[in-house]
């Protein structure tokens, strides 16, 4: 029996886990024994390389964020020494940077937190038999440099859009990026660029809406003296411009037969002519399109050229609208307001009923409208704190039925006119019910510091919703002297 014990172990893939988060360690080490893995926990990354060195391992499984060793440096430090062995990083930080960083940095895969187990499971398997059916070392990846993206989120359709981005970076190929206007084409154009071999050279982008075939053909591909009336000099297009680099086509949906067919040769022959002229030049220039119509409708309604619309779409990029990912809402508040954040102004911060409705609104206009919504609260809101009133009435009509006069917070604090420590009490859950039980808000609220807050959380053992940013665990044992915070 024993025998046969070890017979088993040997055939079940053994995974190696990194995260400095206990509660991530459990449920991973529960999820992945019951589906049939070996699991090896590591609370550190030095822990993770000490494992490493003793021990074989099919895949690891590694938070990308740790105190000593994070996931980034735990690929660099094992790819030279293992090429083929399958690393997932995972992260909490919906960043396409981060994300395009751990592929770029020799990472086989990212997943984003929180996650369900059988993603992780389904992952590991497909990994392992792509391992297993693999005959040759990969090459190694190319160096590419890290841009600022602007693209943020750890949805699932955006992990898919931020896999595809460094996908396509690698490459030289078209990529066709659809979605609704507002979800940030052009945004994942320059990223796909910033994080290319092209991203010395220049990033060119072009609104083929409202422009005529003159306008356009004169703007991308140049013109010479005399090709048309007001031509009184000879000028490069944007082709030639962007040579070496990227162009950005949007709005292609907008274009005419007769312009699709010039570009579709500039595409095929990578050779352009200026309006005029009888000579074409040479150019080395990638293109991304963009469009907010189904091109594959209009493809099948003749309203755009067939052979176009695959040449474009050697890769393609669909992004989803905010509506289809409000988990990303939260973290999209967080950054604009990381942005938009003047610095010599308090940190900025919304009451719970605000983000609220924020959650709750369906964003037609997807993430550019919560980024104007955002920044109008921000010029509205007084000493950081943006309330319900801050937001846009389309945003804020959203607002929960207004409170009685007894249900009113102000009214409940001193209805029955407390003593000096119950009155702090009521204040300090106030503030936390106000600000999500965010205690990092909820400290710059009160100006204090958020160990103080613990203390006081567990000195008046206050219970409310798990902190949205995983702040520290309330201290076991709170302080006795008293601390005034009215």
């Amino acid at each position: 029996m024993p025998t046969l014990q070890k017979d088993n172990m040997s055939q079940q893939p053994h995974i190696l886990v990194a995260d400095d988060e206990r509660s991530i360690r459990l449920m991973l080490e529960t999820g992945l024994t019951l589906n049939g893995f070996r699991v090896t926990a590591a609370r550190t990354g030095r822990e993770a390389l000490d494992a490493m060195s003793s021990g074989h391992f099919d895949a690891i499984l590694s938070d990308i964020f740790m105190p000593d060793i994070g996931g980034l440096e735990l690929v660099d430090a094992l790819r030279s020494s293992n090429p083929n062995l399958p690393i997932v990083l995972m992260t909490a930080q919906g960043s396409l940077q981060v994300a395009v960083e751990a592929v770029t940095r020799g990472a086989s895969d990212f997943i984003g937190k929180p996650f369900e187990i059988s993603e992780v499971v389904a992952l590991l398997k497909r990994m392992l038999e792509a391992r297993r059916e693999a005959d040759a070392v990969e090459s190694p990846e190319p160096d590419l440099q890290t841009s600022k993206a602007g693209l943020v989120g750890r949805s699932a359709p955006m992990v898919m859009v931020y896999k595809l981005v460094a996908q396509a970076a690698r490459t030289d190929a078209t990529v066709l990026i659809m979605g609704e206007s507002g979800t940030g084409k052009e945004l994942v154009a320059r990223a796909i660029h910033d994080f290319s071999a092209r991203s010395a050279r220049p990033f060119l982008s072009v609104n083929c809406s409202g422009l005529t075939d003159t306008l356009l053909e004169s703007e991308l591909f140049g013109y010479i003296r005399g090709a048309f009336t007001g031509a009184n000099t000879e000028r490069a297009g944007l082709f030639e411009a962007a040579d070496g680099g990227t162009l950005f086509l949007d709005e292609l949906a907008s274009t005419s037969p007769a312009f699709q067919a010039s570009l579709l040769r500039v595409l095929q022959s990578g050779e352009v002519r200026r309006v005029g002229a009888t000579q074409s030049r040479r150019v080395n220039v990638r293109v991304i399109g963009a469009s907010n119509a189904p091109l594959r409708a209009l493809v099948a309604a003749g309203s755009f050229r067939s052979d176009l619309f695959y040449r474009l779409s050697v890769l393609s990029v669909e992004l989803p609208p905010l509506r289809t990912r409000t988990g990303d809402i939260e973290l999209l508040t967080t950054h604009f307001l990381q942005q938009f954040r003047g610095r010599e102004q308090p940190p900025l911060h919304l009451t719970r009923e605000a983000m609220e409705a924020l959650a709750a609104h369906n964003f037609p206009g997807n993430v550019r409208e919560l980024e104007n919504a955002l920044r109008r609260a921000v010029a509205l809101s007084s000493g950081g704190l943006i309330t319900l009133d801050c937001l846009p009435p389309e945003v804020a009509s959203r607002r929960p039925k207004a409170p009685s006069q007894s249900e009113q917070p102000e009214h409940r604090l001193i209805a029955d006119r407390p003593n000096m420590e119950e009155l702090q009490r009521r204040y300090l859950q106030l503030i936390l019910e106000e600000t999500g039980w965010n205690r990092r808000r909820a400290a710059a609220v009160l100006d204090l510091d958020r160990r103080t807050i613990q203390r006081l959380i567990a000195r008046y053992q206050l219970h409310g919703a798990v902190d949205p940013e995983g702040e520290l665990e309330v201290e076991e044992e709170a302080a006795e002297r008293p601390l005034d915070i009215a």
